[in-house]
């Protein structure tokens, strides 16, 4: 039989992992409803039992815990509440609740029960996964404790006569053990109360997606360089590094096809403004989000299964950090430039470098079309003229020969900070106290350098690439800015099977000047409990992000902490994956994750308020995502980190980190510092380390 669940939201970071346990042990998919809900709106006789989430700030502020006390009191069903649910729960019936010893977030610890309810056929010790500052320092004479840490912090309650029980740990964590289990017993403690069970296109495609194979192992640089640089609203997504096998593949173009068309939105005025390749424009009263996924709904075109790579034509672009404000966070700062900038691309070029094979991909209007098919002509008799990889290539103009600076004369080569040293360390105070306090387990604070001047953005790119391989290395060459990027990270890919896929990375170390300190540096990363820590909540955020439009129980983390090395840097990389569900699209799961939780911190809605409370200004481009959604339902996106951002007057980039209770201070303004090198190497053409 299944069990109906109420699952109610504390805008937690979480829920969602909480929510795929439940489909999984519960036969069908929880409720959900967010806190502020009206509550004439809820119909308790539609459910068999309530969960009351984790989430922000304390269960004696309304705002904090808004209908899950009245849910406790009035309900009548059988109630689990989790972390901030479990404390409302002990406030309610007149258990007191304060600070902890130290803030918990995202630590390990095995704690002993006594067996019973929740706990039934559950060893004990056991480890669980902690996430909070407060804890219930007075249990309620109604209540029995029935779990507790070494040091006797209480870790879980039940009632003596109502079917109520608490769990101040995260049973949801991907590294607590028998989360599964314990919701199981929930499930078998409401059906020995009661039971219930209530049950509950296809399209002409308007475009075939035609390729032309030349077997030739061209240079990349070259190509684009010949065919697109000059294009001020031309892409290339840059996986020569091939540093892993579905990065082994090069998809670059322009605006220049029939159905080309560059789109920017600005979230202030909720606008989109389509330009075509004739030159025409067009405002839309939308947000971005909607439009783009109307427009691949609009223009769906099944995939091509044999093709060994998932691009398959549609918007390559970015999407910028305060986009944020139309996937529920606010707009507070606005940015110089537009908060998503997109060329819907009928025509590209893929290189497989692994098969030394380059693909000619275009939109046909009907099978044969004789516009792409003299298109394929034209590219095909420019690149014969071209010196394959085999031979000498000389750099392209403007690459520096001998460590010569790429900046032009009148370009400062002093970065200036928005936040200098400190007013940084000033801003990580803050944010300690925030965690604290329990407002939040963990910040992504982040920093903005300013180098007033211009650059040549191909040739400084061309550079970057050369001194950083990344896998998802990037350059856009957009009509008002430049993005040159050598990201590190994904955020997510949707391949053809609507696999979903994220490689969030927290945690980082400095390469050594030995071979020797280098390993001890990657051994210190491994071994670190702080770097862990960050990792882990990201990671558990990345489950509840994707188990929002995934299929419940497919969520599933393969990598647990790997180290991934990269010329400047180690990093601490975690893989999570699930499957798309049937009536989700891909421009639903990316707003379901954007922006990416590794550039937030969680829970990520209150932790984005934090940050926009801290943060002088915008992040613009930094934060967001490069990447692209295709017309045949893929999707693949990097997080915009280790990128430099060019418009006519001025650079800027990126830094930051995660800070947790464990963090040090000077130690996270260094490591800002340390993330900064391959930047400030590829603007001053320096061959050392120059951070």
């Amino acid at each position: 039989m299944t069990i109906r669940t109420l699952l109610v939201d504390n805008y937690d970071s979480f829920t969602y992992n909480l929510y795929s346990l439940l489909a999984e042990v519960n036969g069908r998919p929880p409720t959900v409803v967010k806190n502020d809900v009206a509550w004439s709106s809820l119909d308790f006789a539609a459910f068999d039992n309530v969960v009351i989430s984790p989430g922000p700030g304390r269960p004696d502020v309304e705002q904090d815990f808004g209908i899950s006390g009245r849910v406790i009191s009035e309900s009548g069903l059988p109630i689990l509440g989790v972390c901030l649910g479990h404390q409302g729960m002990c406030h309610l019936f007149g258990g007191e609740v304060d600070l902890a010893p130290a803030p918990m977030h995202g630590r390990i610890t095995d704690i002993t029960h006594t067996g019973v309810d929740l706990f039934e056929g559950i060893p004990s010790p056991y480890s669980v996964v902690r996430y909070h500052s407060l804890v219930v320092t007075r249990t309620p004479a109604d209540f029995e404790e029935v779990a507790w840490t070494p040091d006797g912090l209480v870790m879980a309650v039940r009632h003596h006569s109502k079917p109520l029980w608490g769990v101040q740990f995260h049973p949801e964590s991907i590294s607590t053990e028998y989360g599964r289990e314990l919701l199981a017993n929930f499930r078998d403690l409401t059906l020995a109360r009661s039971s219930a069970a209530n049950a509950a296109g296809t399209h002409d495609s308007m475009f075939t997606i035609e390729t032309r194979t030349i077997d030739s192992d061209f240079d990349s640089e070259r190509v684009f360089q010949t065919l697109f640089a000059h294009d001020t609203k031309s892409f290339w997504l840059d996986g020569s590094a091939a540093l892993e096998p579905e990065c082994r593949f090069t998809v670059m173009g322009d605006c220049s096809g029939p159905h080309a068309e560059y789109v920017t939105y600005s979230v202030a005025e909720t606008m989109v403004t389509v330009e075509g390749s004739d030159g025409t424009k067009e405002h839309i009263h939308s947000t971005f989000f909607d439009y783009i996924d109307a427009q691949l709904r609009r223009r769906a075109t099944p995939p091509r299964h044999d093709l060994p790579f998932a691009f398959g034509l549609g918007y390559v672009g970015y999407l910028g950090y305060e986009l944020k404000a139309d996937t529920g966070g606010q707009l507070v700062h606005t940015s110089a430039t537009p908060d998503a900038s997109m060329v819907f691309s009928d025509r590209a070029l893929v290189f497989d470098h692994e098969a030394g094979t380059l693909y000619l991909m275009g939109l046909a209007d009907t099978p044969g079309d004789p516009v792409l098919a003299q298109w394929f002509d034209s590219v095909t008799a420019t690149l014969s003229g071209l010196s394959e990889k085999a031979q000498t290539v000389s750099a392209p103009s403007g690459i520096p020969a001998s460590g010569a600076p790429l900046l032009g004369a009148e370009l400062s080569l002093e970065p200036r900070l928005r936040h200098d040293r400190t007013h940084y360390l000033d801003l990580i105070s803050q944010c300690l106290a925030e965690i604290r306090s329990g407002e939040t387990y963990e910040v992504c604070l982040t920093n903005t350098a300013t180098v007033a001047g211009s650059i040549d953005p191909a040739a400084t790119y061309s550079y970057m690439r050369e001194i950083n391989p990344t896998p998802y290395s990037a350059f856009l060459n957009f009509p008002d800015v430049s993005v040159l990027s050598a990201s590190p990270e994904r955020f997510l890919r949707i391949d053809a099977d609507r696999i979903v896929e994220s490689k969030p990375i927290k945690g980082t170390r400095p390469r050594g000047a030995t071979p020797e300190e280098d390993n001890a540096l990657k051994a210190d990363l491994v071994a670190n409990e702080k770097d862990k820590a960050e990792n882990l909540m990201i990671v558990d955020l990345v489950r509840n992000d994707l188990a929002q439009v995934c299929v419940p129980g497919s969520v599933h983390v393969p990598k647990l902490f790997d180290v991934e090395t990269y010329a400047p840097v180690h990093q601490l990389v975690s893989t999570v994956r699930g499957r798309l569900r049937d009536d989700a699209s891909a421009a639903d799961c990316i707003r379901a994750a954007f922006p990416g939780g590794s550039m937030t911190g969680a829970p990520k809605i209150r932790t984005m308020a934090i940050i926009d409370k801290l943060e002088d200004g915008p992040r613009g481009v930094y934060s967001g995502a490069i990447g692209y959604f295709s017309i045949t339902g893929t999707a693949d996106f990097s997080i915009v980190i280790r990128t430099i951002v060019a418009t006519e007057h001025e650079v800027t980039y990126g830094v930051g980190g995660a800070i947790v209770a464990l963090s040090d201070p000077d130690e996270e303004f260094e490591e800002t510092m340390v993330k900064a090198v391959s930047m400030r190497r590829a603007l001053t053409g320096r061959t050392a380390n120059s951070g």
